[in-house]
């Protein structure tokens, strides 16, 4: 169950300037993606819940693979991250089913997935 589209339109708003405070802290599941615009060029910066893995991170597309900032980074095969104090070069998005997804957040974020039925992630490697 993705989140519904009003919502999404809203958080973009309201919600996302809050949760970039939580990007810059230590812990958690938040960072900030930045990615190119695929028509506009632009730079922007997107708050997303991801978790580290081997050789780079997972993301989970609370919204569905129909966001823009997804789309961004597929037609640039690169983004940067900024997480836990840290920038990553990023690579190679490659999507991942839910069922190896979801245990590799931490509790209790797992589980909130879990709840939440989610059904698109996607994995993006270190650049060497």
């Amino acid at each position: 169950m993705k989140i519904p589209n009003f919502i999404r339109h809203a958080n973009k708003y309201l919600t996302n300037p809050v949760m970039r405070l939580f990007t810059a802290l230590p812990f958690g599941p938040f960072a900030l993606v930045e990615h190119t615009g695929r028509k506009s060029g632009k730079t922007y910066r997107t708050p997303v819940v991801t978790a580290r893995q081997p050789g780079g991170f997972l993301f989970a597309l609370t919204y569905g693979d129909h966001v823009d900032w997804y789309r961004n980074i597929l037609a640039a095969g690169h983004c940067r991250l900024h997480w836990r104090r840290r920038d990553y070069a990023l690579v190679d998005p490659q999507p991942l089913p839910a069922s190896q997804a979801v245990p590799s957040f931490p509790a209790p974020f797992n589980r909130v997935l879990r709840w939440m039925r989610l059904e698109d992630f996607f994995t993006l490697q270190e650049e060497s």
